[in-house]
C-alpha cells in the first residue's frame, strides 16, 4: 500500500494571468460600451471595480482546470460543484491488482492526524485491511467494478476540475470555510493560494475573507 498527500496544480503551467485580466475587461467593457477606454495598465483595476460591484458574471468568460488528487470522500463534495465539469479516476475501470498500479492501492494520509498517533496507526491499519480483502476478491474472479466494494474513502483519487473563474471563487468562498471538512480545506486552501497567484486581482477579496479566519 502507498500512502502519499494530496495535491492541487493548474493544469497550464504557462496560464497568462495579465492576459486573462485583459480579456475579462474586454468582455465586461461591452456592458457599459466604454472598449475605448481600455489601455495599458487599465485591465486590474477595471476587474477589481466590476468584483466590487458585484458584476461578476463577468468572469465566467474564463474557465481554468486544475489537477486535484485527494481521497474520495473530498471528491465527493467537490463534484457536488455543478457548474464545473469533471473526469475523475474510475474504480470501476482501474485494476489495482495490475502492474500498472504495482499491484496495490494507493491512500491519501488525513491531514488532521499527526503520522504517529493512535488514530492514524489505527487508519493505516485498516486501510490494509481493506487493500487484502480488494486483492482476495479479485482472487476469487471478481471484477475490479464489484472488488471496490470494500475500498476505503481514503482511496486516492484524481481528478481534473474545469470551472469559470466565478465558480473557482464560490468553491473557494464554501471550502476555505473553517466549516469545511478538514481534508477539503487543506486542499482548497492550496488551490486558492495558487490561483490567487497566478490570477491577479481575481482572487484577492475571497483569499482576505476565508485565509483569515
Amino acid at each position: 500500500m502507498k500512502i502519499i498527500s494530496q495535491s492541487f496544480e493548474l493544469c497550464d503551467p504557462a496560464l497568462d494571468g495579465q492576459e486573462i485580466l485583459k480579456h475579462i475587461e474586454r468582455c465586461g467593457r461591452v456592458c457599459y460600451k466604454s472598449e475605448e477606454m481600455a489601455a495599458p495598465g487599465t485591465s486590474e483595476d477595471f476587474v477589481r471595480r466590476i468584483i466590487r460591484r458585484g458584476h461578476e458574471s463577468v468572469l465566467e468568460h474564463v474557465s481554468v482546470s486544475a489537477r486535484i488528487v485527494t481521497d474520495r470522500g473530498v471528491t465527493h463534495e467537490i463534484v457536488r460543484h455543478r457548474l464545473a465539469s469533471y473526469s475523475q479516476e474510475s474504480t470501476r475501470y482501474c485494476n489495482y491488482d495490475s502492474g500498472r498500479f504495482g499491484r496495490q492501492i494507493t491512500v491519501i494520509r488525513p491531514c488532521y492526524w499527526p503520522p504517529e498517533s493512535r488514530a492514524a496507526i489505527c487508519w493505516e491499519a485498516a486501510c490494509r485491511q481493506a487493500e487484502e480483502a480488494y486483492f482476495e476478491l479479485r482472487g476469487w474472479g471478481c471484477a475490479p467494478q464489484e472488488a471496490r466494494a470494500v475500498l476505503p474513502n481514503s482511496l486516492k483519487a484524481e481528478l481534473i476540475m474545469t470551472a469559470n473563474l466565478r465558480e473557482w471563487r464560490h468553491f473557494f468562498r464554501l471550502r476555505c470555510s473553517p466549516a469545511a471538512h478538514p481534508q477539503m480545506r487543506e486542499l482548497a486552501t492550496r488551490g486558492l493560494e495558487l490561483m490567487r497567484a497566478k490570477i491577479p486581482v481575481v482572487f484577492d477579496d475571497v483569499a482576505e475573507e476565508v485565509l483569515s479566519k
